[in-house]
């Protein structure tokens, strides 16, 4: 039985995924003329009529020519599953076209297939956050402390590795187009043969953030490929430094890294269900569920499957939230377990956190917990500082040893209302969090989702009190990126008295009971009836900020937007600005940052300085130099923003407190 699904461009239709490496080996395999004709072959093929039949991804090239893609499970896995009916298959150009418009596949399994029986030992993680290549069967043993040296297969790929990345942070956005990409996901997938799973994972993130950006993608943002191309680069630069000082130790084994989560018995566990989020990338959808344990420790349970058409996901991921809870025999859903709980015996757990679901795992429904009851309450007795410096470190971790929930934000708020933001004039919500003005951001942007729309129902309420849980934005001012919210300790309403029959002096929520008080604002949609509003003329309008100082701004974007442009441009670009420049190293000094400023001319004059011949005329060369002084700003502008960061949840503003 088959099913067939026709579309062009302008629907959406969803190109099946392709591994990285495919795409290494098939681009590879075409000529030096064919290569320079790839990006305009690709262009044109995205652009042409797509047909599923079964596992099957038919594209009519021309009249005479089809194309096939054969993808089972929605994933292109050998350069074989390509075929083009042209005479010059394989070797064609629309092969390498086709696998450079696909997405690339995120390198880990379906849902089914992370969690097998047993459970104990080593198992993929599910989440795409954490995505990492699947394990060669020819790799080194990295969890082998005797292998803490690199080998020469390792150091021949972090060379090739850095070489790479360093030509495409020169060329820029611009100019970093298939071939290169295929340059970078081929030493991507040498460091994977070698055991280098982390850099081989960052490599592969940063192509999917390249192409993101060159095809204009709604989720690209330049931060992200900022923050990829900065982690890839620093991490062949410390292996190459840990090559040369020929070291071993745990840092070696952890830039290394693991090609999968190592998860270890914990026994018993009392679980109690906090909230769901769903997660939406490129390639997976699914639902991701947190919960604490009767110590105040969090854990998580994903329920994650690949998608092959842009349309469905957003659904798919709403959907997963009435999925059962994949945990020993427990009958419930995720969006259930929310508010209730799970007695669970034989429980395995990685150390990000990550549950464990093997045929050993024994699980039944339990009774939950408020969140102004324990154990859940004492996340919310942390200090808002003390949890704004937890999260800014576990944001420098690598996600498969980030501890579980470490960039999470546990606060209690009053809301103040909606002010104009940006150079729109986009509203923002704003709340108090003991003297500090926080701005209140959607999780997620996509419209599928229920967060901007909760969101902007909670902006028509100033003076709600809310518990909240949320991700720190890292930003010069508090930023939060909002995923639940729930009722605060002294908004429960008297049990007396219906909500409809209260008249409250400042607006409450007023939840079914079957909510539990609580609200996942990425799938759940709040109601009006579930907000309590005084009447109007007893709430002040919010016009303008809270009255008081605001702290003074740090020009780093004067160092950011430079290491920003050499990223988008290429260090072409960034060469023809040195000139220009020279007063934003003035204003860098003026302010104390004098490092800062430093660095900014460091990183201009390695654009302009190219080797020349004895004609003047520009020699090729590494890249190393220029790629070195773009790594030192961006990590030194990484730096600063945190320290920004945590400044500014420090600093309270006068006469803020409601």
């Amino acid at each position: 039985m088959t099913e067939a699904v026709q579309g062009v461009t302008g629907s959406r239709v969803q190109w099946p995924a392709v591994r990285p490496e495919v795409v290494a080996e098939v681009v590879a395999g075409l000529s030096a003329r064919l290569q320079k004709r790839l990006d305009g072959a690709a262009a044109k093929l995205a652009e042409r009529p797509v047909e599923r039949t079964g596992e099957d991804w038919r594209i009519a090239v021309d009249e005479e020519t089809e194309l096939v893609l054969h993808a089972p499970g929605g994933v292109v896995a050998t350069s074989g599953d390509v075929r083009c009916g042209c005479l010059l298959a394989p070797a064609c150009v629309h092969r390498a076209a086709a696998v450079t418009v696909c997405p690339l596949a995120d390198g880990e399994p379906s849902a089914e297939q992370v969690e097998p029986a047993p459970a104990e030992g080593q198992l993929p993680t599910s989440a795409p956050a954490a995505a990492l290549p699947d394990a060669p069967h020819d790799a080194p043993h990295d969890d082998d402390p005797a292998a803490g040296t690199l080998g020469a297969a390792e150091r021949a790929a972090v060379d090739l590795l850095h070489r790479v990345a360093s030509a495409a942070l020169a060329a820029g956005v611009g100019g970093a187009g298939a071939v290169l990409q295929a340059e970078l996901l081929r030493a991507a997938h040498r460091a994977r043969l070698a055991g280098l799973h982390r850099p081989a994972a960052a490599a592969v993130a940063v192509v999917t953030r390249i192409r993101a950006a060159r095809s204009g993608e709604p989720d690209h943002r330049l931060a992200d490929l900022v923050a990829g191309l900065r982690e890839l680069l620093g991490l062949s630069t410390a292996l190459s430094a840990a090559a040369a000082a020929d070291t071993a130790g745990p840092d070696v084994a952890a830039l290394r890294g693991t090609a999968r989560q190592v998860y270890t018995a914990v026994g018993g566990l009392r679980l109690y269900g906090l909230f769901s989020e769903p997660v939406l990338t490129a390639t997976h959808a699914g639902v991701l569920t947190w919960a604490v344990d009767a110590g105040g420790g969090l854990h998580t349970m994903a329920e994650i499957m690949p998608h092959t058409d842009a349309a469905a996901a957003a659904p798919q991921a709403v959907g997963a939230g009435n999925r059962a809870v994949r945990l020993g025999d427990a009958m419930l859903s995720h969006r259930e377990f929310t508010r209730a709980g799970l007695a669970v015996q034989g429980a395995t757990r990685s150390v990000a956190g990550r549950l464990g679901a093997g045929a050993s795992v024994r699980a039944v429904r339990a009774a939950g917990a408020a969140w102004t009851a324990e154990p859940a309450a004492r996340l919310w007795a942390e200090p808002p500082t003390a949890q704004v410096a937890r999260a800014l470190g576990a944001a420098a971790l690598p996600p498969e040893v980030r501890p579980a929930g470490g960039e999470l934000l546990f606060l209690d708020v009053t809301l103040l209302g909606a002010v104009p933001h940006g150079p729109g004039g986009e509203p923002s919500l704003l709340a108090d969090c003991g003297g500090v003005v926080v701005a209140l951001r959607a999780a997620h942007d996509h419209p599928g989702l229920a967060h901007r729309g909760n969101l902007a129902l909670l902006a028509t309420a100033p003076g709600l009190r809310l518990r909240v849980i949320g991700r720190l934005e890292r930003s010069a001012r508090p930023e939060l990126r909002l995923l639940a919210v729930g009722e605060p300790p002294s908004a429960q309403p008297p049990e007396d008295r219906a909500p409809e029959e209260r008249a409250p002096e400042a607006p409450v929520l007023a939840l079914p009971a079957d909510r539990a008080g609580r609200v996942n604002l990425g799938l759940e949609r709040l109601q009006t009836a579930d907000l309590a509003l005084p009447p109007r003329e007893a709430v002040p309008p919010l016009t303008a900020l809270p009255a008081g100082p605001l702290p003074p701004s740090t020009p780093v974007h004067l160092l950011s937007r430079r290491v920003e442009q050499a990223v988008t441009g290429g260090r072409a670009v960034l060469a023809l600005g040195t000139g220009a420049a020279r007063g934003d190293r003035a204003r860098l000094r003026s302010a104390g940052l004098a490092t800062g400023a430093a660095l900014l001319e460091g990183l201009l004059g390695a654009a302009v300085d190219q080797p020349r011949d004895v004609f003047g005329r520009v020699v090729a060369d590494d890249h190393d130099a220029f790629a070195a002084a773009w790594l030192a700003a961006a990590w030194y502008e990484e730096e600063l923003a945190s320290a920004l960061c945590a400044t500014a949840w420090t600093q309270e503003v006068p006469g803020n407190r409601p």
